[in-house]
């Protein structure tokens, strides 16, 4: 008999084949710098809103420290209905919907409500990685269609992507506002992809957690597969409190669900993580009641950070800059680099800027870079063009 205490030990193939964050392999090559300039990570640099904070401090004070439901406290949950009914003219019921702890969290859940090994799914790249990565945790395969940029604009290929889903597909992952691009999809494209789904039986996965975060000043979101939706439609999403909100570290989302899952996604909430923290749920419904100013603060002010660093950037040699509907983030490319992760890396240690690799988002990613614009101070944005001006007059 084999003695198994010699086996080698490690997780099973399907984690070991996942693929690292190469966004926190570059950030953790200069986290703790003073020097450096960090634009890799997704968030604002403009702490929550204090009538947020001061709810969930108040929620603290008064004990509210034990389990709730599986599926979000009831005021919540009403709360997130309300606003997505006013939102997308469509009603949409509490019974429909869970809080979750992010919305990371939430394309987990809604991967294990769905997901078998070797069902074949589909995603719409460049992509952050986590959304990619998950299904296969699952044993499920990925299959991606790549945004291609046409006249000066991030686009999707709408027949291409038509022709991969076919029957045999399981799901369709749509991220609009994208992460890392910030392409955002059109109004045609979610009645095609919606009307291909439910001839051939097809789950959409969309992540929403952008959808307020658009530069079209007479948009109040970005066009949704939730105001199309009909009863018995496949489709989830996704959202979270981390970006129009400016929550990131609160770690609450929510998802909306057929009503015909609810019972089935409670009980994989709850062997998950059975309920989120009730002082951050208190935080997320004041959020919903009277954030609203703070949202359009924060579209105004990406809006022209937006500007300001596509400008700048452009003003540089063997630059590209894409065109986009919304998000938080420039992704562009720089003539004669190809390497992205190499770039990175070589931008942090010779000039202190942080900057996320295109190659984390994908192969189609490679060769470009990912700038964060979240920022309440134009001097930094204007000061990390400057090193990069800095390290392409050493190159």
């Amino acid at each position: 008999m084999t003695d198994r205490r010699f086996h080698p030990l490690q997780a099973r193939a399907a984690i070991q084949d996942l693929a690292g964050s190469l966004i926190r392999e570059v950030a953790n090559s200069g986290m703790g710098r003073a020097d450096v300039l960090p634009f890799w990570f997704g968030e604002s640099d403009t702490a929550t809103a204090a009538f947020i904070r001061e709810e969930a401090a108040r929620s603290l004070t008064q004990g509210e420290t034990f389990y709730s439901q599986n599926l979000g406290r009831p005021y919540l949950r009403e709360h997130i209905a309300t606003y997505l009914s006013e939102l997308h003219a469509r009603p949409i019921g509490d019974e429909r919907i869970a809080v979750t702890s992010s919305g990371v969290t939430a394309l987990m859940i809604a991967s294990e409500l769905l997901l078998s090994p070797q069902d074949r799914v589909v995603a719409v790249t460049p992509l952050w990685p986590n959304i990619c990565e998950i299904p296969k945790i699952l044993g499920a395969r990925v299959d991606r269609v790549p945004l291609c940029v046409s006249n000066g604009r991030w686009t999707l290929d709408l027949d291409r992507l038509l022709d991969v889903l076919t029957p045999d597909t399981r799901a369709v992952i749509v991220n609009s506002p994208n992460n890392p691009t910030g392409w955002t999809i059109d109004e045609q494209s979610v009645e095609a992809i919606l009307s291909h789904c439910r001839k051939h039986g097809i789950w959409i996965i969309c992540d929403d957690v952008y959808e307020r975060l658009v530069y079209d000043e007479n948009r109040r979101s970005a066009p949704s597969f939730l105001r199309h939706g009909e009863a018995g439609d496949r489709i989830i999403s996704v959202n979270s409190f981390s970006k129009a909100w400016s929550m990131t570290g609160w770690r609450a989302g929510w998802m909306v669900v057929p009503d015909e899952l609810t019972a089935d996604l409670a009980k994989i909430i709850e062997y998950n993580f059975s309920c989120v923290f009730e002082p951050v749920q208190r935080a997320a419904a004041i959020a919903l009641q009277r954030g609203e100013p703070e949202i359009a603060r924060l579209r105004s002010r990406l809006s022209h950070t937006r500007t300001l660093l596509s400008q700048a950037l452009q003003s540089l040699p063997g630059v590209q800059v894409p065109e986009a509907g919304g998000a938080m983030y420039v992704f562009f490319r720089l003539a004669g680099f190809d390497d992205s992760l190499d770039l990175a890396k070589k931008l942090v240690s010779e000039v202190g800027l942080g900057l996320a690799p295109g190659s984390a988002f994908g192969p189609e990613g490679d060769g470009w870079l990912r700038w964060c614009h979240a920022v309440s101070d134009d001097r930094k944005l204007l000061d990390g063009v400057d090193r990069l001006t800095r390290f392409l007059a050493r190159a």
